[in-house]
C-alpha cells in the first residue's frame, strides 16, 4: 500500500463517527492535562488504559495519541500566564512567553503558541507519513555514545545563551546535574546523596523542581520588588488578543526551525521534547538579527520551542510504529496498549494493521485542526486571568503549585521540597544566576549518566568510545567549540552586550 492510498484509507478510518469522537476526547483531555501541572500525559494514559481494553484498536490508539500531542498544546498556557511549566518541554516557553505576558502581550503569546503548535505538529505528521521507515533506520545508528554527545551539545548551547557570565551558567548546570544524581544509583542500586532521607531514594520529580524554581521564585521575586498591588498588564481589544501579521511574519523561520528540530530530535529514543525545545530556542537566538531581545518577550522565543515541542510528537511515533521502540514514558505505555490489543508495532505494521497505522496518522491531521479550534477561541478567555489582582493571583499560583507538587506522589515531603526549590530559585534570581541550565541539567542528567556509563561498560572503561563514531565525534567537537567561543574577545563582548541589553 503506497503512501497516498494508505493515507486515503487512514482518513476513511479516522472519519468514522466513533473515531472522530475518540479523537476529540483525546485532544480535549490532553489540553486539560497540559494545563494542570503534576499530572502529565503518561499518567493520564496509564489511568485510562484499562478503559480501552474493549475498544477497537484504531479508536483506542487515536484517543491515546490525542492525549499525547494535546498535552503539548495545553502546556504552554500556564507557562505563559503563570510561569508554571507543567512539563519539562514547557520550560523554555516560560522565558519569552511569560515575559510577553508581563508586557501586556499574553494574548499574542498564546496565539503564537497555538499557531506554532499547529504548523509544527502538521509538519511532524507529514514527515511521519513520508519518511518514517528511512528516518527510523538512521535513528538506529544512535547508540549510547551518540546520545551522550547529543546531550552535551544541548547543554553547551543553553549555557552559552543563558546569561552574560559563562561561569554562572556552568555552575547552574552542574547544580542541576548534581540534583538529578540524588536517589538510587542506576547501576549499583546504592543510595546517593539522600542525607538520611528515605523519601529521596526515588529521586526528585521534575514538577517539584521546575515549579519551585520558576513559579514560586517568580512570586517571591515579584513581592520583593513591591508588586503587591499591581496587576499584570492585560491586552485590550481584539487586535491585542491575537498576534499581528508582523509578529507572525517575524516567526516564519522559527516555525520551520521548531518543526524540523523537534521532529529530528523526537525520532531519537530517549532524547525527548525538552532537549529539542532548548536546541530550537538556541538556534533561533543564535541566528536572530536581534538576539538582545530574547528574554524580554519576543514572539520567536515562543514559536521555536513550542514548535519543537509539538513536532517532537510526530518524530517520537516514528520509532514506536516502525521499529516498536518507545522513546519515552508516554510512548512506552502506548506500546503496551498496542501489544494488549494484539497489534505488533514494527516494519510490518503498515501491512498487517493498516487501520491502526494509517488511521492514527490520519487522525493526527484531524487532531491538529481540532486543537487549533479548541485553543485559539480560548485565547481571550485565558488572557482574562491576568485581570486578577496579584494579591489574589499569587495565592492561586501558590495553590496550584502546592497541589501539583502534592499530586505527584501524595507526600508532604514533596511540598517541603517545593518550598526549598522556590527559595533556591529566588536566591538565584537575586544573584543573577540563570535557572534554565539548572532545569535542563536536571532533566537530562539521568539519561546523560546512563548513556555515559553504558558507553564505558561497552568499551571496558575506554573513553575514546565517545569519539570513535563520526556522529558522536562531530557533536562533541561542536559542544567544545561552543564553550570555547567566549574565549574569543570580540565574540564574547558582543555576546555579553546582547544578553545584557536583553535584560
Amino acid at each position: 500500500m503506497d503512501v497516498l492510498n494508505g493515507l486515503l484509507h487512514g482518513f476513511s478510518v479516522a472519519l468514522q463517527p466513533a473515531n472522530l469522537f475518540w479523537c476529540f476526547v483525546g485532544c480535549f483531555l490532553g489540553t486539560v492535562v497540559g494545563i494542570l501541572p503534576g499530572l502529565g500525559p503518561a499518567a493520564t494514559i496509564a489511568l485510562l488504559l484499562p478503559l480501552t481494553f474493549k475498544m477497537d484498536p484504531a479508536g483506542g490508539i487515536i484517543m491515546l495519541a490525542g492525549i499525547y500531542y494535546g498535552a503539548k498544546y495545553g502546556g504552554s498556557t500556564t507557562s505563559i500566564l503563570l510561569n508554571i511549566p507543567g512539563e519539562s518541554s514547557s520550560v523554555v516557553t516560560c522565558i519569552d512567553g511569560h515575559a510577553m505576558a508581563k508586557n501586556g502581550r499574553a494574548g499574542p503569546a498564546l496565539g503564537i503558541a497555538a499557531i506554532a503548535s499547529f504548523i509544527a505538529g502538521s509538519v511532524g505528521i507529514l514527515l511521519l507519513t513520508l519518511m518514517a521507515p528511512p528516518v527510523a533506520a538512521f535513528a538506529l545508528q544512535f547508540s549510547s555514545p551518540e546520545y551522550f554527545a547529543l546531550m552535551c551539545l544541548g547543554l553547551a548551547l543553553v549555557v552559552l545563551l543563558s546569561g552574560p557570565s559563562l561561569i554562572k551558567g556552568l555552575l547552574s548546570l552542574l547544580l542541576g546535574l548534581w540534583l538529578t544524581s540524588i536517589g538510587t544509583d542506576l547501576f549499583s542500586a546504592q543510595a546517593r546523596f539522600i542525607f538520611g532521607q528515605s523519601e529521596l531514594l526515588g529521586g526528585m520529580d521534575f514538577v517539584v523542581v521546575a515549579i519551585g524554581v520558576f513559579a514560586i521564585a517568580e512570586v517571591l521575586a515579584s513581592i520583593d520588588a513591591g508588586d503587591k498591588a499591581r496587576m499584570l498588564p492585560v491586552p485590550k481589544g481584539l487586535r491585542n488578543l491575537l498576534p499581528s501579521w508582523e509578529e507572525l511574519k517575524a516567526c516564519r523561520f522559527a516555525f520551520i526551525n521548531g518543526s524540523l528540530t523537534g521532529f529530528v530530535i523526537g525520532i531519537l529514543p530517549g532524547a525527548g521534547a525538552a532537549i529539542s525545545s532548548f536546541i530550537a530556542y538556541g538556534i533561533e537566538k543564535a541566528f536572530s538579527k536581534h538576539p538582545e531581545k530574547f528574554g524580554q518577550g519576543v514572539p520567536e522565543g515562543v514559536a521555536a520551542p513550542e514548535g519543537a515541542n509539538n513536532a517532537d510528537s510526530g518524530g517520537a511515533l516514528v520509532p514506536l510504529l516502525t521499529l516498536g521502540i518507545p522513546g519515552g514514558g508516554t510512548t512506552a505505555i502506548m506500546l503496551s496498549a498496542l501489544v494488549l490489543w494484539g497489534v505488533r508495532p514494527g516494519p510490518l505494521l503498515m501491512t498487517e494493521s493498516p487501520d491502526v497505522f494509517w488511521g492514527l496518522v490520519a487522525s493526527m491531521y484531524i487532531g491538529n485542526v481540532v486543537l487549533l479550534i479548541l485553543n485559539l477561541p480560548l485565547v481571550p478567555l485565558f488572557a482574562q486571568i491576568l485581570r486578577t489582582p496579584v494579591h489574589i493571583l499569587f495565592p492561586i499560583i501558590l495553590g496550584i503549585s502546592l497541589v501539583g507538587a502534592y499530586g505527584v506522589s501524595g507526600r508532604l515531603f514533596d511540598v517541603a521540597l517545593l518550598v526549598g526549590f522556590g527559595l533556591l530559585g529566588y536566591i538565584m534570581v537575586k544573584l543573577r544566576y540563570p535557572t534554565a541550565p539548572l532545569i535542563l541539567g536536571f532533566v537530562l542528567g539521568d539519561a546523560m549518566e546512563r548513556a555515559l556509563r553504558q558507553s564505558l561498560t561497552m568499551s571496558q572503561g575506554d573513553l575514546t568510545i565517545l569519539v570513535r563514531g563520526w556522529i558522536s565525534a562531530t557533536m562533541l567537537i561542536c559542544a567544545v567549540l561552543i564553550l570555547l567561543l567566549p574565549l574569543m574577545g570580540r565574540f564574547n563582548k558582543a555576546r555579553v552586550q546582547a544578553i545584557a541589553e536583553g535584560g
